[in-house]
Formats: C-alpha cells, structure tokens, sequence
C-alpha cells in the first residue's frame, strides 16, 4: 500500500506539471484566437490608419490599442480560473504530504517533479 501511495504522490505532482502546461497552452490558444480576430477585423473594415474601429473591436474581442494585448471574454477567463483553482488545490495537497515529513514521500514529491517537467515542459526555446 505504502509503494502504491508514492506512486499515487509522483502521479500527483506530475498532474500538476502537466495543469501548468495546459493553462500555458490555452494562453497561447486564446492569443492566437484574439490575433486572427483582429486580423479578419481589419481586412474587413479598415479605417484610416490601418487599425479597427472601436465600436467592431469591442464587440468581437476586447483590444487595448497599441499595446498588442488583449482581455479574454467571461469564458475564457473562467476557464483560465478554473485552470487556476485546480493547479492551487493540487499543489495545496503537494504541500500537506509534504508536511508529513515522511522521507520517503517527500522523494516522491521531488521525483513527481522532475518526471513531470521532463515530460510537460520539453517545449521550444526561444533564442534572442
């Protein structure tokens, strides 16, 4: 049982790892939405100055001018959230099995880790 439970530990620690790169991943996913929005917004209605009117931004997506940022809708900021709340709950759980001081689940805790940024965090790296 008690080899099943730091099984269970590295699994955990390594779901977390894996939260992480999903909630980046979705970032990107929503970013890229936004950019083709305003794109299609611009190609359709182009207003002196080459940038969209406000009035066609605000009701696709939210804009902030000349900054290159955008503001998720309500959905996409729950998702964000929820994204958020479980990697918190997770990594709270990481911190009390932590604090059993056991050695050996604490190991596990650290195994979990490396394991899990090996395998959720081996993304392309920009240079310059």
């Amino acid at each position: 049982m008690f080899a099943g439970s730091c099984i269970g530990v590295i699994l955990l620690v390594m779901s977390l790892e894996f939260l992480r790169r999903a909630s980046r991943e979705y970032d990107c996913y929503i970013t890229i939405q936004a950019q083709s929005k305003q794109q299609q917004l611009e190609s359709t209605n182009p207003s002196p100055g080459g940038s969209t009117s406000k009035a066609t931004a605000l009701a696709t997506v939210v804009i902030v001018p000349g900054v290159g940022k955008f503001r998720p809708n309500i959905f996409q900021q729950a998702i964000r959230a929820l994204f958020h709340m479980v990697q918190f709950a997770i990594a709270y759980f990481v911190m009390l099995l932590a604090m059993y001081y056991n050695g050996y689940i604490i190991i596990c805790i650290i195994i979990g880790a490396f394991l899990g940024a090996f395998v959720f965090s081996w993304e392309p790296i920009t240079l310059g």
